[in-house]
């Protein structure tokens, strides 16, 4: 039986071998950690598995596949949004979320949405560059 209180994260990485989702600060800060819950990012780091119970999760690994890759991935393989690649998880879903609600966000919405992603290898400007194409496709 699993733990009410385990963070979504780890039964997504250790019980369910689904390593998109990254772990990096655990306190929700980071954004590597993000996944969809019935369509919107969530940080799977500090959620417990109770609160996603009966919800449907998407990660990384549900949205392409490697001959064929979601529209953001593919933005993001074009312009080489990426240096070491662990915050990609985060970026990637974060962009996928925001053009589910907003097909066609504005600099302004994509810097919003992205505002809590961190970059540590500071690749920010080819991020938003994918970003921007993802939201032209």
């Amino acid at each position: 039986m699993i733990d009410p209180a385990t963070p979504l994260l780890f039964i997504l990485r250790n019980d369910l071998a689904l390593n998109g989702p990254k772990y990096g600060c655990g306190l929700g800060a980071c954004g590597a950690c993000t996944v969809l819950i019935d369509g919107l990012a969530a940080r799977a780091c500090c959620l417990p598995v109770a609160l996603a119970e009966d919800r449907e999760i998407t990660t990384l690994e549900g949205l392409g596949t490697d001959a064929a890759p979601h529209p953001v991935q593919d933005a993001f393989i074009a312009e080489q949004a990426g240096q070491c690649g662990y915050c990609l998880n985060g970026m990637i879903m974060t962009v996928v979320a925001l053009l589910r609600c907003e097909p066609h966000p504005d600099e302004a919405a994509l810097r919003q949405a992205l505002r809590h992603n961190l970059c540590r290898c500071g690749a920010h400007v080819e991020i938003l560059r994918a970003a921007r194409r993802a939201a032209a496709a």
